[in-house]
């Protein structure tokens, strides 16, 4: 193909030492914001953290839809030239799990982010983290080669493990930001104890892990970094927990049965994907929104992509407030009360998702508004489009129909419902050895 010389020039400028420079010190620069958020009252960091959120709030994701339909596009042309060409219509998969040699380039997984989570890159500036010790048994000190250890430092880390394992933690696990937990080659499960707990942090992500059976912690002190430790109150006991945090992408995890959610996300977090999951046995299984008073999770945008919702789950899949939640091309095949609800009118966009519903007769709706009465409800902006309604399922819509509406909700292209079997079979941790493919 011939570039014209601006073409060109803006090629050689962008691979330039300046430029890589200039994204080192912006990444420094928010790092350094973050680290000083931990000497500061709660509401200062209330306030502090929501305005460094508000930069990663997305003004115009018509523009995200079209940079994702564009890589789907890439994908599609390359795997037609027989660039790992095994393509699955997952257009995360098929960014990277292709790749017979994926153990020696782990990080590109940075790159294969859809959705508003797109961004988040986690560690893949930084080292290779091993993790080779199990154990947790201070969570003040923690011992090196501990997940513990490995999450709270400074620096960017990709952190992989030497062997199946499974990590009972005393305590909740404070991330720092920069981090990406990548359980590939390992059989790892977070389990019968404290969980994940992602707070006041950007650049997360967590990859091809089990977390189950998370129980309620705290009364105790915790260390978040290396010269920071701190007096933690009793944790709910989510499985992953979001708290004022951006730039998240939660992808390939199998979660089940905790003590309140599997995914939280609140207090003005945002930019955050959650794809290709599997859910199980759980109740309340996704709150994204703090109260129907928390006025500032307005900012809150979230892509729920690739996800299959199975097994034993009766609620919150999502259950959203005041934000922008884009539900797109997940398999439904369980619910005991609804699938997807919401209070404090937030804009919902369900698009090219399978709606399974229930034998139950009294459970066949999709949505629920809580606590909200029609009067108030009927001006939610929610939308089903291109949704499989199977079983007597049935999604009542409300607000408004133009597109216009749902702009600030709409982050990737939706594929056909068709292909939603397809493309979430593969949902939750994959089985990846090394030399084949994943």
């Amino acid at each position: 193909m011939a570039f014209s010389l601006s073409s060109l020039f803006i090629l050689l400028f962008l691979s330039s030492p300046l430029v890589t420079a200039l994204h080192s010190l912006s990444r420094y620069t928010e790092t350094e914001k973050l680290r000083s958020l931990k000497n500061t009252t709660m509401a200062d960091i209330e306030n502090e953290k929501s305005d460094a959120v508000n930069k990663h709030v997305v003004a115009n994701p018509e523009e995200i839809v079209d940079m994702v339909q564009k890589s789907i596009e890439n994908s599609t042309h390359r795997r037609n030239l027989g660039y790992f060409s095994c393509g699955t219509g997952n257009p995360i998969d098929d960014c990277w799990r292709c790749d017979p040699n994926w153990i020696n380039n782990r990080k590109r997984l940075a790159d294969c982010s859809i959705g508003f989570g797109r961004n988040a890159i986690g560690g893949r500036d930084g080292r290779f983290y091993v993790v080779t010790d199990p154990g947790d048994d201070d969570a003040v000190n923690p011992r090196p080669g501990t997940l513990r250890h490995a999450v709270i430092q400074e620096e960017p880390l990709w952190i992989v493990f030497q062997r199946d394992m499974v990590i009972q933690l005393k305590q909740e696990l404070i991330m720092n930001s920069f981090k990406t937990i990548d359980g590939r080659g390992a059989n790892v499960h977070i389990a019968n104890g404290a969980c994940i707990t992602v707070q006041y942090v950007t650049n997360i992500i967590i990859h091809g892990i089990h977390v189950h059976d998370c129980k309620p912690t705290g009364n105790a002190m915790v260390r978040s970094s290396p010269s920071h430790f701190g007096w933690r109150t009793i944790a709910d006991g989510d499985g992953i927990s979001i708290f004022g945090a951006s730039q998240i992408w939660i992808d390939h995890n199998s979660l089940s049965s905790c003590a309140d959610g599997l995914v939280d996300a609140v207090m003005a977090s945002t930019a955050i994907t959650i794809s290709n999951n599997h859910f199980a046995h759980h109740n309340e299984v996704m709150l994204l929104g703090h109260s129907d008073s928390y006025e500032k999770d307005k900012q809150m945008q979230v892509t729920i992509a690739f996800n299959h919702f199975g097994e034993g789950l009766i609620q919150r899949m999502p259950r959203c407030r005041h934000g922008y939640f884009h539900v797109v091309n997940n398999d439904y095949t369980h619910w005991e009360m609804y699938a997807i609800g919401g209070s404090a009118s937030p804009t919902i966009n369900s698009q090219g998702n399978r709606y399974a519903a229930p034998t139950n007769p009294f459970a066949k709706e999709v949505t629920k508004r809580v606590d909200t009465a029609e009067g108030q409800w009927k001006g939610w902006n929610w939308r089903s489009e291109g949704d499989l309604l199977l079983n007597g399922a049935y999604f009542t819509p409300s607000g408004a129909e133009s597109s216009g509406s749902y702009a600030r909700a709409s982050s990737l292209g939706a594929k056909s419902s068709s292909m939603v079997g397809t493309i979430t079979a593969n949902a939750g941790p994959l089985s990846c050895r090394r030399g084949n493919k994943c």
